[in-house]
C-alpha cells in the first residue's frame, strides 16, 4: 500500500530536494531524481533500479517492482518537491549506474563534450546520440552533470540506455591511442575541412561550449577539425544542434 505524505518537513521531501539540487550529493549517494510519467515508463522498461516514487492523485502508474516505495502526495507538495517549474505528477529516485571508462573503446561513434555547462544541452546531446546509435558520451571537466533533473528530462530516457563517462584530457588521449580512433573537433583552424568530406563512421566527435569552443588541450588531440556548412549570416550552432548534425552525418 502507498504511503501518504502531506508535510514539507518530512525527511523524504528534504532528501529529494537535496538530490535534485546538488551534484555533489548525487555523486555521494549514487542516486538521482527524475520527473515525469514518461521517464518512469522508460526507467521501468530498461529495468533501472527504482527506489521511491512520488505521485499525485489521478496519476496512473506503470507496474512497479515490489521493492519500490510508493508515496502519494498532494499537488502543492509535489510542486515543492519537484525541481521542475511544471511538475507532471510523478517524481522518482533511482540508482545511478556508472561503469568505468574502458581501456579500449570498441564502439563506432562517441561524443566528447568539453566545457558544455547547460544541462539541457548535455541531455539533448545524449538523446541525439541515442537516436543515431552512438556508443557513449565522454564528459570532460566543466560539463554540466548529466544526472541533474534538467539533463535527465532533456535526455528523454537516453540516460538509462547509453553509457556516460567523466574523464580527463589525459584519459581521453590514452583511449584514443589504445582504441586507434580519430578525434574530430567541431572548430575552425588551418586544417578545418567540410564535415561532408570526412569519414565519421568510426570516430569520436568533440564539441565545446558556445562561448569558448574546444580547449587547446582537446584541440591538440584532434586528428582534424570539421565545420558544418551553413549560411554566412550565422557564425555557429549551439552544442546540441552541432552534435545533431555531426551525429547524423556519421550515422548516414
Amino acid at each position: 500500500m502507498p504511503e501518504r505524505i502531506t508535510s514539507r518537513a518530512n525527511p523524504l521531501i528534504g532528501e529529494i530536494r537535496r538530490l535534485a539540487g546538488s551534484a555533489a550529493f548525487r555523486r555521494e549517494q549514487g542516486r538521482m531524481v527524475c520527473d515525469s510519467p514518461k521517464l518512469l515508463e522508460e526507467a521501468c522498461r530498461w529495468r533501472v533500479p527504482l527506489e521511491t516514487v512520488l505521485y499525485t492523485d489521478g496519476i496512473v502508474l506503470p507496474p512497479l517492482p515490489e521493492s519500490c516505495r510508493l508515496v502519494s502526495v498532494p499537488e502543492d507538495l509535489m510542486a515543492y518537491a519537484s525541481p521542475m517549474k511544471t511538475p507532471q505528477g510523478v517524481l522518482f529516485t533511482c540508482r545511478i549506474e556508472v561503469s568505468p571508462l574502458p581501456e579500449v573503446l570498441t564502439g563506432r561513434r562517441y561524443v566528447v563534450l568539453d566545457g558544455v555547462q547547460d544541462p539541457g544541452n548535455v541531455g539533448t546531446v545524449l538523446r541525439t546520440l541515442d537516436a543515431f546509435d552512438g556508443d557513449g558520451l565522454l564528459l570532460l571537466s566543466g560539463c554540466a552533470d548529466p544526472y541533474s533533473p534538467k539533463a535527465v528530462r532533456s535526455s528523454m530516457g537516453a540516460v538509462f540506455r547509453r553509457q556516460i563517462w567523466n574523464c580527463g584530457v589525459e584519459e581521453l588521449a590514452s583511449r584514443l591511442r589504445q582504441s586507434e580512433l580519430p578525434l574530430y573537433g567541431a572548430a575552425l583552424r588551418q586544417d578545418t575541412v567540410d564535415v561532408r568530406s570526412v569519414a565519421l563512421g568510426r570516430s569520436l566527435i568533440a564539441i565545446g561550449s558556445e562561448g569558448r569552443g574546444l580547449s587547446d588541450a582537446v584541440l591538440a588531440l584532434c586528428h582534424k577539425t570539421v565545420r558544418i556548412p551553413m549560411s554566412e549570416r550565422c557564425e555557429s550552432l549551439n552544442a546540441a544542434a552541432a552534435a545533431a548534425v555531426l551525429l547524423w552525418e556519421a550515422y548516414r
